[in-house]
């Protein structure tokens, strides 16, 4: 694992490095590999990483609106086929090509205050569009921990198990994002892994990046929402790929995070002392957050590469250097569910 990174290139090689168990998961799954909204913040490096573990013997396919043209040819230069859908079009979803692995990331977060009805389409449809196309394929399914109501720092976070409390229309949406799999999975018997992720750290975006960039300005850092559980991208991406043989009728459904409730107020001052900067907070911690618990994960895959130590150091030295960002604060700290 690399001891700094330098730039962007260097940063998604480092997001898409596949590991043996990822290799080993996707050998037990024959066949190619779609990706359905792959032009999001993780699809490109998640591409990448197939394509990496399979070393070429099979097709990898990232299907997109593709806005970035520059981001397809990366892909095509790494080895990833791309194709280019609107995925809210049952028509042309159903001219996408055959594959008996799928991994579906689509999904709309942010606008939902403003735009509730497309965020729903978004967050149903598709998944109902896509269900249909490849409900003989074997699917691994995105979704998030915004699932679950807000629980006591104390108690170690939502398990899987746990009865579903979204708050707020995105989570809500979310929660019928994985309804229609669940659907799928008992009419047609797919056999379905659904991913609650929550939060996907890369040095671009992402809640310590959020955190950092607030200390590095001299803003004002929340606490009300007082603690939260992270995760590399890059590591997400390789327990998403290594779900696919987990994928199951009923679903298969795992939280995937860090394992430790982190302290929001501990984390800004540990960039406050990198950065040699003061650091003002706002609010005050409440006695629950977004948490989840990790015990499946940890039970059912290797554990992740890259620790929160080595998480904040590239970050700092990201900022510090003028890294690219892209712009788009995870909104972590929001406890209304208004995105």
């Amino acid at each position: 694992m690399s001891p700094s990174i330098t730039d962007e290139a260097d940063l998604d090689d480092v997001l898409s490095t596949p590991r043996r168990e990822t290799s080993a998961a996707l050998d037990a799954c024959p066949g190619d590999i779609i990706v359905l909204g792959a032009g999001g913040k993780m699809g490109p490096t998640l591409a990448r990483m197939a394509a990496r573990a399979t070393a070429g013997s099979r097709k990898i396919i990232a299907v997109a609106r593709w806005s970035s043209p520059g981001a397809e040819r990366a892909l095509n230069d790494a080895g990833v086929e791309t194709l280019r859908c609107d995925l809210l079009e049952r028509d042309q979803v159903a001219r996408l090509p055959d594959a008996p692995n799928v991994v579906f990331m689509a999904g709309q977060k942010f606008g939902t205050t403003g735009a509730p009805a497309m965020t729903w389409a978004m967050n149903t449809i598709v998944p109902a569009n896509c269900g249909e196309r490849y409900k003989h394929s074997r699917i691994v399914a995105f979704s998030t921990g915004n699932v679950y109501p807000l629980t006591s720092v104390g108690a170690g976070g939502s398990r899987e198990d746990d009865a579903l409390g979204p708050v707020g229309e995105y989570a809500a949406s979310c929660v019928g994002r994985e309804r229609v799999f669940e659907l799928y999975a008992e009419r047609f018997g797919t056999p379905v892994a659904i991913v609650r992720l929550n939060y996907a750290i890369d040095l671009r975006y992402g809640v310590l990046v959020d955190l950092a960039l607030r200390v590095y300005r001299g803003e004002r850092v929340p606490v009300d929402m007082g603690f939260v559980n992270v995760i590399w991208q890059g590591d997400a991406n390789r327990i998403a790929l290594e779900c696919l043989p987990h994928a199951s009728s009923p679903p298969f459904v795992v939280n995937v995070t860090g394992a430790d409730v982190l302290s929001v107020r501990s984390l800004a001052e540990w960039f406050a002392s990198r950065f040699e900067k003061g650091v003002t907070f706002t609010g005050v911690e409440r006695a629950d957050a977004l948490l989840s618990n990790t015990m499946r994960m940890r039970s059912s895959f290797a554990p992740p590469d890259v620790t929160l130590d080595r998480m904040c150091g590239w970050i700092a030295d990201w900022i510090e250097h003028g890294g690219p960002l892209l712009g788009k604060p995870t909104k972590f700290e929001a406890r209304d569910g208004k995105f």
